[in-house]
């Protein structure tokens, strides 16, 4: 940190903030300096969302400095993420179960963690952390939802990273969307639990920043962290990645557990062409990375669950095999299926790890702007996947932090997902491109990963 004060003070940069935990210093100044800094040229952009600045070229380092800097964040300000979320097409179901002529259903989160057999708990003595990259809630709004579900009023606070700021644009279909079912599946499942809700602008240094936040929070100390944005790994520059994986890294070793959404775009990621693609940050190896599934139910018990892929739509997991991250020894072994039926060894990272419902189709029941609609997507499963930690945290009485090793070594506490694909990936016995291991059985895995923290800690 002392070089880079040096280097800063020898551009005229001033540094504004520096936190030695989460390895990050902020500087400003101008373009000009910028630009002579780093020997790069910045330039406006334009952008379908509006212009930015962008970067030409290489950001450059003087010899000094060489394996002290891991990223320069910042420079190129485009929008970095989308939500991973979907508002079923004419949806106006109330807060309950209910078939409609098209034979759609919707359900509420307590009734999902139900049906997914989820341990007894409130989550009561946790703090689940949430990241958004825009939009906000109401508070108003959340009262009355969860007064309809009975589940009391869980406490969210809403912390401001790099000036980002609670700013409901009172659009549902805008980032209010993933604000309020980030939110409100949380709350619904693990509803003594905390809520810090870490809002930043949609950058990659913006969302860094959230995460890293997050991470080193010492005031509200999430021991679970929910993130439902992302976009393809070919979206992202090798140093963000670099650095997003880094802090889940740090997460891990710090007893932290960091759901992502793995995408609703299926197997190509929304990216064009023939080449499948795989979402980030669903794809560091220190997430655990949620898929969707379509989930259907009578009289209180799960009657079919299949790979949530809704072809009129174009919406479905996202999934498949990491371009950038190798192989991890969890999956050691594991073949992906394609969808001609072919097997492939994995020999790079495998995504998703788990999943949950996410078929807009049979959706969750939400509130948003003051209004009851039902959402899908990836985005309901990694803040379910949050809640349900929260409960197991709970029940361990202590985090049990990065779990991937102990779901890959407890396979049989999941609900295998064998039918079904995403387009390129296939269902299949054991972990696929599509729903990784499954769906979870809660009371299953509360107790597996309760013997599995025992054994690794003896």
């Amino acid at each position: 940190m002392a070089a880079v004060r040096t280097f800063a003070s020898r551009y005229d940069l001033r540094i504004v903030q520096e936190h030695a935990a989460r390895r990050t210093l902020v500087l400003s100044g101008t373009v000009a300096q910028f630009r002579t800094a780093f020997s790069v040229e910045l330039n406006v952009v334009g952008h379908p969302d509006g212009t930015y600045r962008g970067r030409t070229g290489a950001i450059h380092l003087p010899p000094e400095l060489d394996g002290i800097v891991e990223a320069v964040l910042g420079l190129d300000n485009r929008p970095q993420a989308k939500p991973h979320f979907r508002i079923r097409s004419g949806a106006d179901s109330p807060l309950k179960t209910r078939a409609r002529a098209s034979s759609s259903v919707s359900y509420t989160p307590v009734q999902v963690a139900a049906l997914y057999g989820f341990p007894a708990g409130t989550g009561k003595g946790q703090c689940v952390g949430i990241v958004e990259l825009g939009g906000g809630f109401r508070p108003a709004d959340l009262k009355t939802y969860f007064t309809k579900l009975k589940v009391g009023s869980p406490k969210v606070l809403a912390v401001s990273v790099d000036h980002g700021t609670n700013a409901p644009s009172g659009s549902a279909n805008g980032a209010d969307g993933e604000v309020m079912l980030d939110i409100e599946v949380v709350g619904s499942v693990a509803p003594a639990a905390n809520i810090a809700v870490y809002f930043a602008p949609n950058t990659d240094a913006g969302f860094v920043d959230a995460v890293t936040s997050a991470i080193h929070d010492t005031t509200n100390k999430p021991s679970v962290i929910s993130i439902s944005w992302g976009s393809a790994e070919s979206t992202w520059t090798a140093q963000a990645m670099t650095a997003m994986d880094d802090a889940f890294q740090a997460a891990a070793s710090m007893g932290i557990t960091v759901c992502v959404a793995s995408g609703d775009n299926g197997s190509n990621d929304n990216v064009g062409g023939s080449t499948d693609h795989v979402d980030f940050p669903a794809s560091s190896p220190f997430a655990l990375g949620c898929g969707g599934t379509s989930l259907r139910a009578s009289k209180n018990i799960i009657s079919s669950e299949v790979v949530w892929n809704d072809g009129s739509s174009g919406g479905a997991t996202g999934g498949g095999v990491s371009g950038f991250f190798p192989a991890v020894p969890w999956q050691a072994g594991i073949s992906a299926k394609l969808s001609g039926g072919r097997s492939i060894p994995l020999k790079n990272r495998g995504v998703p790890d788990v999943a949950g419902d996410a078929d807009p189709q049979t959706g969750y029941a939400v509130r948003i702007d003051g209004t009851d609609t039902v959402i899908g997507g990836t985005s309901a499963v990694a803040p379910l996947w949050a809640g349900l930690i929260a409960r197991i945290n709970q029940s361990a009485g202590s985090p049990l932090g990065y779990l991937n090793p102990s779901l890959y070594e407890n396979q049989q506490a999941l609900r295998d997902i064998t039918q079904g694909n995403n387009g390129d990936f296939a269902a299949a016995k054991g972990w696929d491109g599509c729903t990784g291991l499954g769906s979870p059985n809660g009371k299953l895995l509360l107790s597996a990963l309760q013997k599995s923290a025992a054994k690794h800690s003896r």
